[in-house]
Order: structure tokens, then sequence, then C-alpha cells
């Protein structure tokens, strides 16, 4: 049987996609994976439900996939995720097309599942497992984003219980993956091609409190630097009140590990961030930022920002503007509050208008790209090492081939990209050094030379 994935959302929900693929694959030749969604037997949709835009498209994803019971091969169509999890019950009476709901922790059931859907059973109560259940970690998962890039999920679930957040319910609490799995899963995604791993999880700075009674991500860092074959070490996901001046120096020292950091800090007015529940202070906030430039004076800064929170005022909204333009991050996002029902936020008094949300979301991020405009145009004349994501149609207007490529200061699929001009053929996760010559909004422009190369 052949089955197709549609995996949405974050990089960690891809992990999950990727085991699930691996549970299939460790069925021999029963089930297949196949990109064609038209031909597929099976389609499994791994679904988010972070914030109200996600569940949209979930759902939309859910319907449009369904329609390929009438004009494809489709048989089963099974519905994972966190909208599993959350909204299992509604999802099998609302959706008659799913024939199946899994939860978060049951993933690994998705064989028994298909086994039972082909048999002629069609699910009435969702798969689900105590959501406190320990993370899988010793599955050999299918790379499926570039065998280049491997994504290491070092835990599950989150403690932090921020005001506005449903992950906790959704995921459970927080734990950490033994190391000794992490080393090996890692060693396998090299085995499979992978030269980048991503460390990812709701919180990655936390990693082994649970576990070890101690943080020890700097040691898990070290550990993997060891790996023979791989090239770059990235963390996301690292919130600023955890991060320690030994998580710093670690990534200082080891020259694997790039300087390049995920640190959401969704606010920058002190009353906005006790409202949500969030354990720094715009000063705490503004001196990690220093440390982190001051210790690794090339790292690039990633973070995320929430607009129109419950009784945000406009003076929370310019004291929030004034520190972005202060911060100078060198990657930013910002998202709109979204009311999840079973936060404490929902209930929260002084919500704030949709169009006024929005409107100061997009003041955040204009004031962002001017930042991000102006930091693109000083890379221009560097040289900068960057791994190839594959070849673009069409040439430059020299003949040349133009590559899409991406340098330390970005992740794949959310960051920018650096467009490579060459005659030279390369491949997909060749690392080479690339001379900047120019931008294209947040995007760079660069060429090389036939011989250059960084390996």
């Amino acid at each position: 049987m052949k089955v197709a994935f549609v995996s949405l959302g974050c990089d960690k929900n891809l992990v999950d996609s990727q085991q699930m693929m691996g549970y299939l694959k460790g069925t021999g030749d029963r089930y297949t994976l196949t990109d064609d969604e038209s031909e597929a037997d099976a389609a499994v949709v791994n679904t988010c439900a972070f914030i109200d835009s996600a569940k949209q498209e979930s759902i939309d994803n859910i319907l449009e996939i369904a329609r390929y019971k009438k004009t494809g091969h489709l048989k089963a169509l099974v519905v994972t995720g966190c909208m599993a999890q959350r909204y299992h019950d509604e999802i099998l009476k609302e959706l008659p097309e799913v024939d199946a709901v899994v939860g978060t922790t049951a993933e690994d059931s998705l064989p028994a599942v298909l086994d039972r859907i082909f048999a002629g059973e069609k699910a009435n109560e969702p798969v689900l497992q105590d959501v406190s259940r320990a993370p899988a970690a010793d599955v050999d998962r299918v790379l499926t984003i570039g065998s280049h890039v491997g994504y290491l999920k070092i835990a599950e679930g989150c403690d932090k219980c921020c005001s506005y957040c449903a992950i906790p319910m959704i995921r459970g609490h927080y734990r950490s993956v033994p190391m000794e799995k992490l080393v090996a899963d890692a060693k396998r995604l090299v085995s499979l091609g992978a030269r980048e791993l991503i460390l990812v999880a709701q919180e990655t700075t936390l990693y082994g409190t649970d576990l070890y009674g101690e943080k020890k991500l700097p040691e898990l860092l070290r550990r993997l630097c060891l790996i023979s074959g791989v090239k770059w070490i990235r963390v996301l996901y690292c919130y600023p009140e955890e991060i320690t001046m030994e998580l710093v120096q670690t990534m200082k020292e080891e020259k694997k590990i790039l300087p390049y950091i995920d640190m959401p800090v969704q606010h920058a007015s002190d009353r906005i961030l006790k409202r949500m529940g969030r354990r720094t202070t715009r000063r705490e906030l503004e001196a990690m930022v220093q440390t982190l430039r001051r210790e690794i004076p090339d790292i690039c800064i990633r973070t995320t920002l929430i607009s129109g929170f419950p009784g945000e005022t406009e003076e929370d909204h310019r004291e929030l503007l004034s520190f972005v333009k202060k911060m100078k991050f060198d990657r930013l996002g910002v998202y709109t509050y979204s009311r999840e029902e079973g936060t404490p936020a929902a209930k929260f008094d002084g919500q704030v208008h949709p169009g006024t949300r929005e409107r100061r979301r997009r003041e955040l991020m204009l004031a962002q790209q001017e930042i991000a405009f102006h930091a693109a145009g000083e890379q221009v004349g560097t040289t900068l090492e960057t791994v190839i994501e594959g070849r673009l149609p069409g040439k430059a207007p020299d003949g040349r081939d133009v590559y899409a490529g991406r340098t330390y200061r970005d992740i794949p699929d959310v960051d920018s990209n650096i467009f490579v001009a060459t005659r030279r053929d390369l491949l997909s996760g060749e690392f080479v050094d690339v001379k900047v010559t120019g931008t294209d909004g947040y995007d760079l422009t660069g060429e090389i030379d036939y011989h250059e190369s960084s390996e």
C-alpha cells in the first residue's frame, strides 16, 4: 500500500512525521511511501493546532486530501499531530472523511491503525496514549527535506505554561530524550547523508534537567561535535532566562556549532511579559542580547514576538517597537495573538481587536524590514560558507546557472536565501564559499570561482 504524508506546522512536527514514516518502513514491504497524493492508498495528515490559522490550515489540508477518495486511490485517511491530540472527538464527529485519529504520543500505532482500516474497520474512538509518555528516539526515521539536513528533537513537552500557550495541554510536561539515544539518532542521520544537525524542542535550553538534575545541553552539543561527518550544528528555541554562560562558551569554542541562536522573547513591556507568564524583563533581555554579541561577535540572533496580547496598550506596543529598533535582531517574526481556548489568556480582560493586532504586527515587521535590509547590505563584499539547496530554473543574464543556498545565518524554509551564480555543477548539500555581490530584499546574491570550495 502506498502512503502519502502531509506534515504541517513546526520542525518538531516534521520529526514526528519522519518517525511515523520510519514505523511504516519497519513493516517491510507492507507499506511504501509516495509523494504523489493522487496515487496514494492511504494519507496521513500530521496537523498543527498552535494558533487559529494553523488549525484552519490543518482542516483545509484534511479536506483537500479527502477529495482523493473520489478522484484517486485513497482508501484510508489518518489525522495525527497536535490538532488530533487536542480535538480528537470533534474531528471524528465533524469530519466523516477521516478514518482514524492518532494522538501525539501514540504515533507508533500507525501501522496497526492502517492495518485495521484496510481490513474494513473505521475508528469510532481516537487512538491515544498518556500525553506524558516518554518520547520516541530510537526510530529509523526517513529524511524528507534533503538528506543533508537532520532535525534532532531533544525533548518533548513544556513546563513553562505561558498564559497564551496550549502546548503543555497538548504535548505534556517536559521530557528529555536520553543523551545516548540522541547521539545514536544523530549518527543514523549522518549515515543517511545529514551534514547539518538542527536541535529542536519546545525549549532546548532545559535539556537534561528532568533526567540528570541539571542542564546538559552544552554536554550534548560537545558530544555531537565528536561525530565524524557533521559539519554544522544549529540550536533553536533557547529561552533567554535559561541560557547559561557554559552554553555560550560551548557555542563559542566548538567550531561545528554555528553562531546562530533562536531565542523567542515574545515582548519587551515588563507588564505584558508578566501577563504572558514569561520569566524575563526587558532589561534582562537586553543584557542577554548584549552578552551573546559580546561573546560571539558574528552571532545571528532570531526571535519571535506576539502583537496584540490581551491588555496591550499603544504605549506597550510603542515600547516593543522601540525595543525592536534598539536590539536590531538579525531575524525576527511576529505573530498576532491567537485566543486559544483553555489557556489563561483566553479569559483575560482587555482582548485587543483583531484589526489592531494586525496593524501592530505590520508596524513591527516594517521596522524589522528596514533593519534586515540594512544588515543584508552589510554582507556585500564578504565571503560566506554556503550550503547548496538546489538549482533554480532559468539562467543568470550572463548565462550562468543559479542555485539557492543558505549561509550559517539561515535555517531551512524560514530564513533567507543566497542565490549563487556559477558555471560549476553543484549538488544539493554541497558546501561552497560564496562571495556576496548584492542583495534582493531579505536575500543575498553571490558568485563563486570555479575552483573555490570550502571542502
